[in-house]
């Protein structure tokens, strides 16, 4: 037995001929043998109207109330697409998240989900009904409505979709999940800022789950989680046609030979950095500890080496947060005696792709077409398989036509625009059934616990060395220097952090550890022939960890249990990365076991 759960955003139910249009492609889903689960979001501008008239009340509504308020326009949207269904014949029956039995957390307005309840949704589906559930929704143990936050209808149908696959409680079901909106797919960036973007036929979970975290705006992260880690096919596709739109799917082969899948760009950032703090353990923990006590989601981490006995710890928050992070924070800086520096005039830029993990030479190819726009570069964080980097806000739009232009982004390529390779829809929905009994067991323990963070592994190498620049001249090009020397003697670098402070950055790469005394005479040399002399440190006896899982940025306190547990162990972190699959830190090798030992028993993979 097949089910199709639809979602349809606010601008695909902003009028009635739309909801009509919505209406007819459930009905089509149905009469070709699905059972059929719609979520829609409130229509068009009715949240943005509901939160302007709670401004009319008072500056600072209650959260609670606001869920309360907010809630209502998805209940809208339920009624009338039922209505809708019901006026074409079919049988339907809206339901709100509080009836379908979507448990949260009671986080109000950035509620996460903790359980779903599948009789009500089980039984109207047997008995014949397109069922309709308002998305963005649900209610906490005490019966208080909460909400989901931003990409809040998309977190509620994947995460329909996956509780319906794998309960035990009725039968095997084959199930899919479209994600209907304005735009046709996934495209390779923003086609408003490059009219070139190419649409991209498929793309895998950890790629979307990047490039959504990095900024492409057709889907949330947190929905790609509920994915990836259900298993559940996704189709992101147009309201207004019934073209194929962009699969999500489990990485393939064939996506492992293409270096960069896509760029995008988080346009309001804010930058804080920490200057001159105790280079002891237990700082990291407690400077993110502060932040994600208020629920604030970093995003790029870059702590870079210290020097005597102090470091400098940089992040980025979205810009609406920068006020209470450096509330959060003040209180901190002025007990350790730090400089806390802030710039809200900065954007993300950031390029993904599977290939990275076997294609050398994909960052220096970045920073230089960044160089020859004379863009500077202000924060450099680079994971498995996306490097992002901060630049100035005023040149953000070019610094990403810049990198999509130098990876032919918009040429045809198989998955995008040629052949899709062994992606197609009859391998997708029912391709993926071949769990053993442990891994149906551990699904059916998430899912009591949804939206918890999973982490899969800890991983440790202690073969890398780890080179600093301190003082180096924060001018266009600089970087790529340096890159472009060490990659010329065939010398492959792994973690990347650039930090600025003041006028100057601090630059720290990891190379393999025979290959230390090669990379840092290069490095100094072109460092040096920028015409200042800078300070550099190499260090052969590092380890270092990786703590990998999904969607490590978006639970705010997974740093803060990662941070904590090497401080209550006495254990320094010399550098900091991060990105939405995984959390390197760099500690001394002596450390190394202890540190893998801690983290392994914290997440508990013992």
């Amino acid at each position: 037995m097949s089910l199709v759960v639809q979602k349809f955003g606010g601008s695909s139910v902003a009028n009635a001929q739309r909801v009509m249009a919505a209406a007819r492609k459930a009905i089509r889903a149905k009469h070709v043998g699905n059972q059929v689960i719609v979520v829609v979001s409130a229509r068009g501008d009715t949240t943005d109207e509901l939160i302007e008239l709670a401004k009319e009340i008072t500056e600072n509504p209650p959260a609670r109330e606001m869920d309360m308020l907010l809630s209502t326009g998805e209940q809208i949207s339920i009624s009338l697409m039922a209505m809708a269904i019901q006026s074409l014949g079919e049988r339907a029956i809206s339901l709100t998240g509080a009836q379908v039995g979507i448990v949260t957390d009671s986080t109000h307005t950035k509620a996460r989900i903790k359980s779903i309840s599948t009789a009500r949704m089980r039984k109207a589906l047997a008995d014949g009904y397109i069922v309709i559930v308002a998305g963005f929704q649900g209610i906490d143990e005490d019966d208080n409505i909460t909400t989901l936050g931003r990409g809040g209808s998309d977190t509620t149908a994947v995460a329909l979709a996956a509780v319906m696959k794998h309960d035990s409680s009725g039968p095997k079901l084959d199930v899919a999940c479209d994600i209907f909106t304005d735009v046709d797919g996934v495209y390779t960036t923003d086609p408003r800022i490059v009219p070139e973007a190419r649409k991209v036929d498929a793309i895998s979970y950890d790629e979307m789950l990047e490039l959504a975290s990095a900024g492409a705006g057709v889907m949330h992260s947190r929905s790609i989680e509920f994915a990836r880690k259900f298993d559940v096919p996704l189709q992101v596709r147009s309201s207004f046609t019934d073209s194929e739109g962009t699969w999500i799917v489990p990485e393939a082969e064939w996506m492992t030979k293409i270096p960069v899948c896509g760029a995008a760009l988080v346009r309001d950032e804010a930058r804080i950095s920490l200057e001159g703090v105790p280079d002891t353990p237990g700082i990291s923990h407690r400077i993110f500890e502060a932040v994600s006590a208020k629920n604030i989601v970093v995003d790029m981490i870059a702590q870079s080496v210290g020097s005597n006995g102090r470091a400098n710890v940089g992040f980025t928050v979205p810009s609406n947060e920068l006020t209470p992070t450096l509330d959060a924070l003040q209180p901190l800086v002025r007990e350790l005696g730090a400089r806390l520096v802030h710039d809200a005039q900065v954007s993300k830029i950031s390029i993904v792709g599977t290939g990275m993990k076997t294609n050398t030479g994909i960052a220096e190819k970045m920073f230089a077409a960044l160089a020859s726009e004379k863009i500077n570069m202000k924060m450099i964080t680079t994971g498995e398989i996306k490097i992002s980097v901060l630049v100035d806000k005023a040149d953000a739009a070019q610094a990403l036509r810049a990198v999509h232009a130098v990876f032919s982004l918009e040429k045809a390529r198989q998955g995008a625009g040629g052949n899709v390779g062994d992606v197609n829809h009859s391998k997708i929905t029912s391709g993926h059934d071949h769990k053993n009994t442990d891994d149906l067991l551990e699904i059916t323990r998430q899912l009591t616990s949804m939206e918890e963070i999973l982490v899969s592994e800890v991983q440790k190498t202690v073969d890398q060395g780890r080179i600093t620049l301190f003082g180096l001249p924060d001018k266009p090009g600089n970087s790529l220097a340096i890159f472009q020397a060490v990659a010329g003697g065939g010398i492959v670098v792994d973690m990347i952090v650039q930090n600025l402070c003041g006028e100057k950055v601090d630059l720290s790469f990891s190379v393999p550890r025979d290959q230390l005394q090669s990379a840092l005479s290069l490095a100094v040399n072109a460092a040096n022939s920028t015409g200042v002399k800078v300070q550099a440190s190499a260090d052969s006896e590092i380890a270092t960890l990786y703590v990998l899982g999904v969607g490590m940025r978006t639970h705010t306190g997974v740093a803060r249990r990662i941070f904590g547990t090497l401080a209550s162990a006495g254990i320094n972190i010399i550098m900091i990365n991060t990105s939405e699959t995984c959390i390197s830190v760099v500690v001394q090798k002596n450390q190394g076991e202890l540190a893998e030992k801690q983290l392994k028993k914290v997440f508990d993979l013992d």
